[in-house]
């Protein structure tokens, strides 16, 4: 049976990453936690959510995704093989790459409306007196139309 109540192949899969990644069971400190938020009487009564440390790189884990306390295990392990794998790698994490593409999206954004605003404005030096069109006269959706009798 499985140690985290997960399929024997998931469980071999993480086990063979974590040996890939150096990372042994004894370098680990787990401590389990009461969670919060849904999941009702068992998440309220049982400790539930895993703290997981791994001693040589300080990084932390703390999973409560689950009613389960051996599926939060498994999760946690996963977790922080994908955090250990991060770092050794030196690359940015997905969530990093994803943010990053954001900012320069909004960046992108900015600058477009900026563009807009200053053209639709006029450039400066020319006659910014809110009179729309080349003339002088005021257009016809801005003009003053007399009061009918």
């Amino acid at each position: 049976m499985s140690k985290f109540g997960v399929r024997v192949e998931k469980e071999v899969a993480l086990q063979a990453r974590m040996l890939d990644l150096h990372i042994r069971e004894e370098d680990l400190e787990e401590k389990f936690i009461r969670s919060s938020g849904p999941g009702g009487q068992n998440v309220n009564k049982t400790a539930t959510c895993v703290y997981l440390k791994h001693r040589p790189t300080g990084i932390e884990v703390k999973v409560q995704q689950d009613r389960s306390q051996a599926l939060n295990r498994f999760l946690a392990r996963r977790i922080l093989a994908d955090r250990i794998e991060e770092s050794l790698s030196g690359a940015g994490s997905a969530q990093e790459r994803e943010r990053e593409r954001i900012k320069r999206q909004k960046q992108r954004r900015g600058r477009r409306t900026k563009k807009k605003l200053s053209t639709d404005a006029g450039a400066p030096g020319e006659n910014n007196d809110g009179l729309s069109g080349k003339s002088s006269t005021p257009s016809r959706r801005n003009a003053v139309r007399p009061k009918q009798p």
